[in-house]
C-alpha cells in the first residue's frame, strides 16, 4: 500500500520539484513483487558491464563493481524524478564506443577518452533538453543516415560476439542456445501465438530476458564453458576508496583534442538514445489506452535533462562504456506488458519501473547473488549485445522505403562498424548527397510519386527469364 492514492483517470500523485516530479516507494506507489523477482536476476545485466570495464579501462574487479554501483544509483533517478521509463545504457552505441576507446591504452588514456565522450554526451542532452531542440535536431538527419547508424551499431554488436576472438568461439553452446531462447521469446511470431492461447506462455513472457539468460548460464556451468561459482555469504564490498585512483579527479581531465575526437561518437550515441525515447513512448502508447485509470505523462525534455544528469554523474565518478541511456528496452517491454492487465496487476507504471531498479541496486550488495553470477557475467553481456544487434538491424530496415536509401544506409553501416563513428558519419553524408539527395524542384515535380530506382532488380530478373 502507498500513503497517497490516485484518483481515477488522473496522473499518479507526486511532489513537484521544479521540472521534476518526485515519487517514492510506499509513499507514492506500492511495492511490486513481480518486478522484485525479475530484478533479483536481471541485475546481472548491470553487472555485465564489468568485463568491459576490466578490458577497456584496465579496472580491477572490485573497482569495476564500484562503478556499477554508481550506475545503479543513476538507474534509480529517472523514475524518482518523474520519468515513466525503465532506464538503461545506450546499448546499441556500445560497439561504437568501444571502437572509439579501443584506440587508447587501457588505463588513464582510455579513461580520459571515455570521460571526454561522456561529457560531450552530457552537454548534448542538457542543451537539447533545456532548449527543447532534441526532436528538431534528430529530424534533420535523413532516414537513410539514421538507418545507417542503427545498421552500423547492429553489425558491430553482432560481429564483436561471433568473429574470431569473440565470445561465441569460447562459449559456443551456452551463447548460441541462450540467444536462441531469448530471441524466440522476445521476437518469435509463433511464441506470440502461444502467449495468446496459453497462460503459462504469458507468464514466462513477462520475465523477458530472464529465462534465456538463466538457460545460458546453466548450460555454461554444466558443460564447463564457464567455471562453477564460488558462492559466498555476506555483503559485497565494492572498492570505493581505490576507485578514486581511476577517476579524472586523480588521473586528470581530458584535453581539448580528446573532446573534438569524441564528437562524432557522441552524436551517434545521442541519435540512438533519441530512438530509444521514441521506442519507450511507443511501448507506453500500446498499453496506455487499456488503462483509463491512469494518465501517463512522457515529458521528453525531462527525459533529456535526467539522462544528462546521469551522464554527468558517470563522467565525474564512473565513466561508462555503456553511457547512460533513457531506456532498458527488454525490461520496459515486459513491465509495460504486465501493466496492461489492470491495477491489480500493477498499480501504476511508476511502481513497476521504480521497484525494478531499486531491487536491482540492492542486489548489487547481496554477496551470494554477486558471487553466484560473477563467473557468467560475459554471457549476460553477450546476450544483451546480440539482442541489441538484432533490434538495431530490424529497426534500421523500417527506416527506409526504397533501394537507394537502403544502399546508402547499408554502406554507411558497414563503414561505421569497421572504421568507427567519424568515418561512418562522413561516409553517410557523402553518399547521401551524391546518391540520394534531390533538389527541391525535383521533389515538388515528383511529389506523391513512388521512388524511381535507377536499377530495377525485379524487372531485370524478369527480362533474363524471358530471354
Amino acid at each position: 500500500m502507498a500513503l497517497t492514492e490516485r484518483k481515477y483517470g488522473e496522473e499518479h500523485p507526486y511532489w513537484a520539484a521544479g521540472p521534476f516530479k518526485i515519487r517514492l516507494p510506499f509513499i507514492h506507489y506500492r511495492w511490486e513483487m513481480a518486478e522484485t523477482i525479475q530484478a533479483m536476476i536481471m541485475f546481472v545485466v548491470a553487472m555485465a558491464m564489468i568485463p568491459l570495464l576490466e578490458k577497456y579501462l584496465g579496472l580491477p574487479y572490485d573497482v569495476a563493481l564500484a562503478y556499477v554501483v554508481v550506475c545503479g544509483i543513476g538507474f534509480m533517478l529517472p523514475n524518482l524524478l518523474g520519468t515513466p521509463f525503465v532506464p538503461g545504457w545506450i546499448t546499441p552505441a556500445i560497439p561504437v564506443v568501444l571502437l572509439f576507446i579501443g584506440d587508447f591504452e587501457p588505463g588513464p588514456d582510455a579513461i580520459k577518452a571515455l570521460v571526454a565522450l561522456q561529457l560531450v554526451v552530457t552537454f548534448i542532452f542538457f542543451f537539447l533538453g533545456v532548449t527543447r531542440l532534441g526532436t528538431k535536431l534528430v529530424n534533420l538527419f535523413p532516414s537513410s543516415m539514421k538507418a545507417g547508424i542503427l545498421l552500423g551499431a547492429g553489425i558491430a554488436a553482432i560481429t564483436g560476439e561471433i568473429s574470431e576472438g569473440g565470445r561465441l568461439a569460447t562459449t559456443p553452446y551456452a551463447l548460441s542456445i541462450g540467444f536462441a531462447v531469448t530471441a524466440y521469446m522476445l521476437f518469435s511470431l509463433s511464441f506470440r501465438d502461444l502467449i495468446e492461447k496459453h497462460r503459462w506462455a504469458k507468464i514466462i513472457s513477462s520475465y523477458g530476458m530472464v529465462p534465456g539468460t538463466l538457460i545460458a548460464m546453466a548450460i555454461g556451468w554444466v558443460i564447463a564453458e564457464y567455471p562453477l561459482p564460488d558462492v559466498q555469504f555476506g555483503l559485497s564490498s565494492p572498492a570505493f576508496g581505490e576507485m578514486w585512483n581511476y577517476l579524472p579527479w586523480t588521473i586528470g581531465f581530458p584535453d581539448l583534442e580528446l573532446f573534438w575526437l569524441a564528437v562524432p561518437t557522441a552524436i551517434i550515441a545521442y541519435i540512438i538514445a533519441f530512438g530509444d525515447i521514441i521506442v519507450g513512448q511507443s511501448l507506453l502508447d500500446r498499453v496506455d489506452h487499456l488503462r483509463p485509470d491512469e494518465k501517463i505523462e512522457v515529458n521528453v525534455d525531462r527525459v533529456h535533462i535526467v539522462t544528462g544528469i546521469r551522464n554527468l554523474i558517470h563522467s565525474l565518478f564512473a565513466p561508462y562504456p555503456g553511457l547512460a541511456g533513457p531506456l532498458f528496452t527488454g525490461a520496459m517491454a515486459t513491465i509495460a506488458e504486465r501493466y496492461r492487465y489492470g491495477r491489480g496487476a500493477m498499480d501504476t507504471i511508476y511502481s513497476g519501473a521504480g521497484v525494478f531498479w531499486i531491487v536491482g541496486f540492492i542486489a548489487l550488495f547481496m554477496l551470494p547473488l554477486v558471487t553466484l553470477f560473477k563467473p557468467v557475467l560475459p554471457i549476460a553481456l553477450s546476450i544483451t549485445l546480440l539482442i541489441t544487434g538484432y533490434l538495431c538491424i530490424s529497426v534500421a530496415v523500417e527506416q527506409v522505403d526504397n533501394a537507394t536509401a537502403m544502399g546508402v544506409a547499408g554502406t554507411m553501416g558497414v563503414v561505421l562498424a569497421v572504421y568507427g563513428a567519424a568515418w561512418g558519419l562522413a561516409a553517410g553524408v557523402v553518399l547521401y548527397f551524391i546518391i540520394e539527395k534531390r533538389t527541391k524542384k525535383a521533389l515538388a515535380e515528383h511529389a506523391g510519386e513512388e521512388h524511381a530506382e535507377p536499377i530495377h532488380i525485379e524487372e531485370k530478373a524478369a527480362d533474363y527469364g524471358n530471354a
